[in-house]
Parts: structure tokens; C-alpha cells; sequence
């Protein structure tokens, strides 16, 4: 997206900052198109602290995250908090775009001022989140919400990612899918700080607390002083959902009291900053050295003139 000069980003962050919605919603486009003014958004969305709770919902795709995040989604606006919702879908072959889209899913929402609903893109990156999901959500913490969801894609064991972004990470389970079994197979104890049994109104659901409840025996858990709940809740009647916002309350308690909270926030900008430095790299490779001399470096490698370490290495000094 060209930087255009009719913009202005400081009057854009300044309905931000009153929850304009349609302020909030060009930002995060700017972040998600990586737009040339994504550095002035950046720096106009700083200089406050961090204000917002982050929960992560992540699962296997069936177990009922969007609806989970909608009940969720109520069960906040009930207790007079702002909202934010941060949707990641699977990118469109085609268009790049989000494929599902939840703000569909979470109609009833819609017309809620004190809502604000986004689906993101992946755009084939890894771990269930898309790479622009940091700093949207520095624009929806500028926006005043209170507490904002992460739902992550639903494709399995690789979506960890979000434990890094989250300050509180849920894992929704449900019955007849095997998930007792997965949380042992993909570290998911080690994520989780509230465990989710959805869909506890079919049969199964006892088998499934069964199961996380010995694994979790075998585990030492993510931190020490805090055990993580287990709690069955019926999603779509909403069942179940008082004791997960309870549950996420206590866990905020602790993180605050235990100094979790600050340790949480830091990893998640060191992560962030991290990956800034490392696209700038790979911007200025690209420009440096270019596709004709990476070709004859790969050349002289499969010929045998040179090792790949030591064909590095030279890229390297020539930046």
C-alpha cells in the first residue's frame, strides 16, 4: 500500500484514541498491508503503557473457539468492558484474505459500539497467528478496550505461538476428538493457563477432564504458583462461561501479583522487536546481494569451490 500524502496519521490515532471504529479499523489495515506509514502509526501509538488483557484462544478446529469467543465476547460486555477481537483465518489461495471470517459468526456483536471485530489473514505464516497481530494489538489497546481475544487459526499442535502474545493463554478441548491425547502429544500443558472442556453437554467430556487432569500430573505446568483450571462449559448456551471469566480473573491476579505480567510483556516486545530487525535484514539481503549473486554463491556450492558456511559468510560481509 503506497504512502499517500492526504493521510494524517496523528488526526487517524486521535479517533483511535476516542474508539472510532473506522479510525481503528484503517490503522490495523495499514498494519496488516505493512504500509510505508506503519512506522508513523507505530510511533504515534506509543508512549503509553500496555492497559489491555490479552487472552488467547486456541484448539482444534471443532471444538467451538468462535463460539467460545462470542460467549465470552457477551459475558465481558455484561461486566462493562470494551472488546476487542482479533479473528486470524486461514489466507485465501487466492486473494490472500481471510477465509472464514468470524465477524459472520459473531453478528449478533455487530452493531455494538463497545465491540470492535477483526479477521486476519495468516498470509502462510506459521504458529495459528498472523505477523501483523502484535501491533493491532497496540492499536485496539489505544482504543481503549479493556481486554482483547486472540482466536488463532484452528489447524492443531503448531498453534503455540499465541502463549508468546497472550497474557492468558486458553485451550478449548472438546469431546470425541481426541484432545486428551494431543494436549500430551503437543506441549500444550506447558501453554495453557486455562484449560476449556467445550461442548460438556455431550458424552465424553468427563473422559476428556480425565485425561488433562493425568497429564497435567506429569507436567510441572508453564509456572510455578499457578495451576491451571479445568473447567467444562457448554458454549452455545453458554453454560459454563461465568467460571472462564472468573478463572481468567484470578489468573490476572496472579500475573500481577507474581510480576508474571511484566515478564509476559516483555518477551512479547523483545519477540516483536526481534522480528522487525530480522524483516529489515531481509529486506537489505535482498537489495545487497540480490537473486544473480545468491544463484552463483548456491552454483559454487553444488559445484564443490565452497561450503554453504562459508558461502554465508560471504553474503554476510557483503552487507
Amino acid at each position: 500500500m503506497p504512502a499517500r500524502r492526504d493521510v494524517d496519521v496523528a488526526d487517524l490515532i486521535n479517533r483511535a484514541r476516542h474508539a472510532d471504529p473506522r479510525a481503528v479499523a484503517r490503522l490495523i489495515s495499514f498494519v496488516e498491508s505493512d504500509s510505508p506509514l506503519l512506522r508513523e502509526v507505530a510511533a504515534g501509538l506509543s508512549g503509553t503503557p500496555a492497559q489491555a488483557h490479552v487472552i488467547g484462544l486456541t484448539g482444534s478446529p471443532g471444538v467451538g473457539k468462535s463460539t467460545t469467543t462470542n460467549a465470552l465476547v457477551s459475558a465481558l460486555r455484561a461486566r462493562g468492558d470494551r472488546v476487542g477481537v482479533l479473528a486470524v483465518d486461514p489466507s485465501s489461495p487466492f486473494s490472500g484474505g481471510a477465509l472464514l471470517g468470524d465477524r459472520i459468526r459473531m453478528s449478533e456483536h455487530s452493531s455494538d459500539d463497545g465491540v470492535f471485530i477483526r479477521s486476519m489473514a495468516t498470509r502462510g505464516q506459521l504458529g495459528g497467528l498472523a505477523a501483523a497481530v502484535p501491533q493491532a494489538l497496540r492499536v485496539l489497546d489505544a482504543a481503549g478496550c479493556d481486554t482483547i481475544l486472540v482466536e488463532t487459526v484452528g489447524v492443531g499442535q503448531a498453534e503455540i505461538e499465541v502463549a508468546s502474545l497472550a497474557d492468558t493463554t486458553l485451550l478449548v478441548l472438546a469431546p470425541g476428538l481426541g484432545d486428551g491425547i494431543q494436549a500430551a502429544k503437543a506441549g500444550v500443558v506447558e501453554i495453557a493457563d486455562v484449560y476449556v472442556v467445550n461442548k460438556a453437554d455431550r458424552g465424553g467430556a468427563e473422559q476428556v477432564t480425565r485425561d488433562l487432569r493425568q497429564v497435567q500430573s506429569m507436567s510441572a505446568g508453564r509456572h510455578v504458583g499457578w495451576k491451571a483450571p479445568i473447567l467444562k462449559t457448554s458454549a452455545a448456551s453458554g453454560d459454563g462461561i461465568d467460571a472462564v471469566i472468573e478463572a481468567i480473573s484470578a489468573h490476572r491476579a496472579w500475573l500481577g501479583s507474581s510480576g508474571e505480567l511484566e515478564a509476559r510483556r516483555r518477551r512479547r516486545a523483545a519477540t516483536e522487536i526481534e522480528a522487525i530487525a530480522l524483516g529489515a535484514v531481509r529486506q537489505r539481503f535482498a537489495a545487497v546481494v540480490g537473486s544473480a549473486v545468491l544463484d552463483k554463491a548456491a552454483s559454487s556450492v553444488v559445484d564443490g569451490t565452497t561450503d554453504p558456511f562459508e558461502a554465508a559468510e560471504a553474503l554476510i560481509r557483503a552487507l
